[in-house]
């Protein structure tokens, strides 16, 4: 009978050894003092239009784009000064993708853990960015998606034993996108490369700095920007569903516009009306 209840207790301490263990592995897999301070809601810093260079105008970003996409951008441009939206199809409710989402068009926020760094976008338009920090390589597929795959591995820079930086590689990206609101097209490859540097500013922790670089078949050669957020002293989160009061029909290859009274609308001045083929006239 001892043996029997030594035998017992003997299982039972090892099973209570193995379970703290456990615990306290996961504990150190979880040190929040390993990892930079990112929370809370960040915003961007400039006015004016959400854009890829935050120090140009949105149609003036001066990009280093080839003759067959700078014609691409112009024809945009003139659709929109003629009351059309141009290649932008921002209007659909579709997700918006990157690099466009981290130009500040929406509030987000991290959430940090070993192997995933989400980041969560205010708007629907916006999917959450899922960060993959766990030394996985690129998926063997040929899906892509609006915010890609990015994987992402975290760097102590300056050796003082907790990471300050987060690097990340974005690929996989779905197509067609712009740049921004003003139609500027990317690459109809879907080969896009961008590469993100992320930290907080030295010298202010509530400033996020991204380092961003951007390969892309519309581009002469990789354009780098840097942008940055605020830390916003007090988080408050607001519920933004683009298809709410959408106004826009889409007929064809035609944009209308539905108004108070019911009616289709023209966008621009000389807009074709919708072909009525299906339906009975008077």
């Amino acid at each position: 009978m001892l043996n029997r209840q030594t035998n017992r207790r003997v299982i039972a301490a090892l099973a209570l050894a193995a379970t703290l263990g456990m615990t306290c592995e996961m504990a150190r897999a979880h040190d929040e003092s390993k990892y930079p301070d990112f929370s809370g809601q960040w915003f961007r810093t400039y006015g004016g239009n959400p854009r890829y260079d935050p120090t140009k105008p949105i149609r003036k970003q001066e990009a280093p784009l080839t003759p067959e996409y700078q014609a691409r951008f112009e024809a945009s441009i003139k659709d929109q000064d003629e009351g059309g939206h141009g290649l932008d199809r921002g209007y659909t409710c579709l997700p918006q993708g990157m690099p466009r989402q981290m130009s500040g068009v929406s509030k987000f926020e991290f959430l940090i853990s070993p192997k995933v760094t989400h980041m969560l976008f205010e708007r629907t338009e916006m999917p959450p960015r899922r960060i993959y920090t766990d030394g996985r390589d690129w998926p063997q597929t040929e899906e892509t998606w609006f915010v890609g795959d990015s994987i992402g591995k975290w760097l102590d820079t300056d050796s003082d034993g907790r990471y300050d930086t987060l690097e990340v590689e974005t690929r996989n990206l779905r197509g067609p996108r712009v740049w921004d609101q003003s139609g500027m097209p990317m690459g109809d490859d879907n080969n896009t490369v961008i590469k993100e540097r992320i930290s907080l500013d030295k010298s202010d922790p509530g400033t996020l700095r991204v380092e961003m670089t951007t390969t892309d078949s519309s581009l002469t050669r990789p354009w780098t920007v840097i942008k940055t957020f605020k830390r916003q002293a007090t988080v408050w989160w607001t519920e933004d569903n683009c298809p709410e009061g959408q106004a826009h029909v889409t007929i064809g290859k035609e944009v209308y516009f539905s108004s108070g009274d019911g009616t289709i609308m023209p966008m621009k001045k000389g807009q074709p009306a919708p072909d009525l083929k299906y339906f009975k006239r008077d």
